[in-house]
């Protein structure tokens, strides 16, 4: 809860509108940290993924692995890693940013006052809605990641991320750097509703008997590994 000493309708929403742009850079700043742990912990299997999306070599995710492990060693499941790392926190902070916004845009729709929950319709058009300003920063490192996850390992056309942005621009300037920003937002898009729908359903199920009571560390680790597996079902094929 906000304390507010202040007198008069505007002074009131003076303070509202304080605790929300605190609210907004709490979003900004764990949305950027989510983001790093992120990296660290799936880029390996986003590696994998690409590979599998890009060529024929492979019979499967555990032959895809073992591959590049023997031709690489583990560095190369990392491969292309420092530009979503180095981007993942302006993007994350953004996405989380994006959907405090679309929060605070439902909230009023519905006429939601302070502090009381949105429908879970609510919280799907907010994750929605955060897509829509993190697709704008993350498909230049994006689509860099993903040359550099797919190339040949024995002849590759670019050094690294830096040399990647570099031919890109040459090749095709800003354009050649958002390619495939469409199919981008089409996956995230309909993805975050997804994600936090299926998030916000779960979150309900498991307080039931007591809607105020928060989740335990293990509750919320399932329910947003659960909710990603929605956001991969609806997000795959665009990304395929």
């Amino acid at each position: 809860a906000v304390h507010c000493c202040c007198k008069g309708v505007s002074s009131v929403d003076r303070c509202k509108e304080r605790a929300s742009g605190m609210e907004q850079v709490k979003a900004f700043a764990s949305g950027g940290f989510g983001g790093m742990c992120l990296v660290f912990v799936g880029h390996p299997l986003d590696t994998i993924k690409v590979r599998l999306q890009t060529s024929n070599e492979y019979t499967g995710m555990a032959d895809c692995f073992k591959k590049t492990v023997a031709r690489e060693g583990v560095p190369g499941l990392y491969k292309g890693m420092a530009a979503p790392l180095a981007g993942i926190t302006p993007i994350f902070a953004i996405y989380f940013w994006g959907f405090e916004v679309g929060k605070q845009i439902a909230a009023a729709v519905e006429g939601k006052k302070e502090g009381e929950n949105l429908s879970t319709l609510g919280t799907m058009f907010a994750g929605g809605f955060s897509a829509l300003p993190g697709t704008a920063v993350m498909v230049p490192g994006d689509r860099i990641k993903v040359i550099l996850q797919a190339q040949d390992s024995k002849n590759p056309k670019y050094n690294g991320p830096i040399d990647c942005a570099k031919g890109l621009w040459k090749e095709g300037g800003i354009r050649g750097l958002y390619k495939g920003t469409a199919l981008t937002l089409l996956r995230d898009g309909p993805g975050s509703v997804a994600y936090y729908g299926a998030y916000d359903i779960m979150k309900q199920r498991m307080t039931k008997d007591d809607p105020t009571a928060p989740l335990s560390p293990l509750k919320v680790i399932f329910a947003g590994g659960m909710a990603g597996v929605f956001n991969w079902i609806v997000g795959g094929p665009p990304d395929v």
